[in-house]
């Protein structure tokens, strides 16, 4: 079984940030599009919006991670098996969690081994580097 490090605080308010600005883009993209044309159905607004609230649950079930994640280079996976992703309903109660929550849900991260957050917790997730640690050299 291989053995990995977890990011700190830190690493993972960077993926947070990155997660952000690549979400404004998005907005602001799809805000121009629907302005571009005219009479726009409510529908298709809803739909646009729900694709962008569920950014975090699709790429966090079926890539491991968000595009922050992945671009630190650390992922998403089932806390009793780490090579596994998490199933789509758990990462959206994660992210559901996560926003409810806002930071305060990161308070936790430094109080346990593997680094879980709050929204962790709840849906038995654990956030790790995306390589196993190195072995350690026998002395």
């Amino acid at each position: 079984m291989e053995e990995y490090n977890y990011p700190g605080v830190s690493l993972r308010v960077k993926a947070v940030v990155s997660d952000s600005i690549v979400l404004l883009i998005l907005i602001i993209g799809a805000t121009y599009l629907l302005e571009s044309f005219n009479n726009v159905p409510g529908y298709v607004r809803g739909i646009v919006f729900v694709g962008m609230f569920l950014y975090d649950p699709i790429l966090t079930s079926a890539c491991g991670g968000t595009l922050g994640h992945l671009l630190f280079g650390i992922r998403v996976k089932r806390q009793n098996d780490q090579q596994r992703n998490i199933f789509f309903p758990l990462a959206l109660i994660r992210y559901i969690v996560k926003i409810a929550l806002g930071w305060i849900s990161l308070v936790t991260v430094m109080s346990n081994k593997k680094g879980k957050a709050i929204h962790d917790m709840i849906v038995g997730s654990v956030v790790r580097y995306e390589l196993p640690a190195p072995a350690k050299a026998d002395l």
